[in-house]
């Protein structure tokens, strides 16, 4: 395993500077969404600096993304924890001044509820609830730096939050996942409206569906075919939302975004 400080590309935009860094907390496979956002501002010339527990995948997909030609860099870490997420964003701002701050961060194990134990509910909370928490705290006094200086620039900063259909709603044997993402959404929201009037973009983005990357498709592969043509969510197609998000002008931003496959019901 390479050291964090070997995890470089040596792909340098010239103006970087003008563009900022996007910080991605919550990155796992290459084949994953957090690596889709990646790809999509790192061609545009965004340095890219991505975040996830697993040291391993995290090297494999900044590997990846390097051989394409952007600017990356990985450190690992968990975003519960605030040490850790202060290294996320001191990372983000070495490479260019931070513009937009992703929370991709939280899994979701599904067992019946007289089932579940205290340590699972509270490990939910924490990769989304309080991971969204810390990466807020951390983020916005870098993005709010960036808006104030003398050419604030209409559209952005942004901090985007990666939600669910269970920030909306509980289903079933989803009470931890369904009650973290709920508080989530909530905190969005709130941070929208106190921060929204200083000039950063806060959005969060309901995903109603399943998404066609490894997470999914490797427990249930029969989803791809069963789901039927652009059945499922592509990375792709994700990614190029939270970019046309953060490049809102700020005169009609969006603060919370539903996207779910052409025929899923709703």
């Amino acid at each position: 395993m390479k050291k964090e400080s070997e995890m470089i590309s040596s792909s340098e935009p010239g103006d970087a500077a003008i563009r900022g860094s996007i910080l991605i907390a919550g990155v796992g496979s290459v084949q994953g969404l957090g690596a889709a956002i990646a790809r999509r501002f790192g061609r545009e010339g965004y340095p890219v600096v991505l975040a996830g527990r697993n040291a391993e995948k995290l090297e494999a997909t900044r590997s990846r993304l390097d051989a394409d030609g952007i600017t990356v860099r990985a450190t690992s870490g968990d975003v519960a924890n605030q040490e850790d997420v202060k290294r996320f964003v001191a990372a983000a701002e070495e490479q260019a001044p931070l513009a937009v701050a992703v929370h991709n961060a939280g899994s979701n194990r599904p067992a019946p509820f007289l089932e579940l134990a205290q340590e699972e509910f509270e490990a939910h909370w924490r990769e989304h609830a309080l991971g969204a928490y810390h990466l807020a705290r951390a983020a916005l006094p870098a993005l709010l730096a960036r808006q104030n200086r003398d050419q604030p620039f209409s559209h952005g900063p942004s901090l985007i939050f990666t939600g669910a259909s269970g920030s909306l709603r509980g289903k079933a044997n989803y009470a931890p996942f369904s009650a973290a993402k709920g508080a989530l959404r909530n905190l969005s929201q709130s941070l929208a409206r106190e921060f929204g009037p200083w000039g950063v973009h806060v959005a969060h983005v309901v995903i109603d569906g399943g998404i066609a990357g490894e997470r999914l498709l490797s427990k249930r592969p029969e989803l791809q075919d069963s789901r039927g043509p652009d059945g499922l969510l592509n990375i792709d197609a994700i990614a190029d939302a939270y970019w046309t998000l953060h490049h809102q002008h700020r005169s009609a931003w969006t603060q919370e975004l539903d996207l779910r496959p052409w025929s899923e019901s709703f």
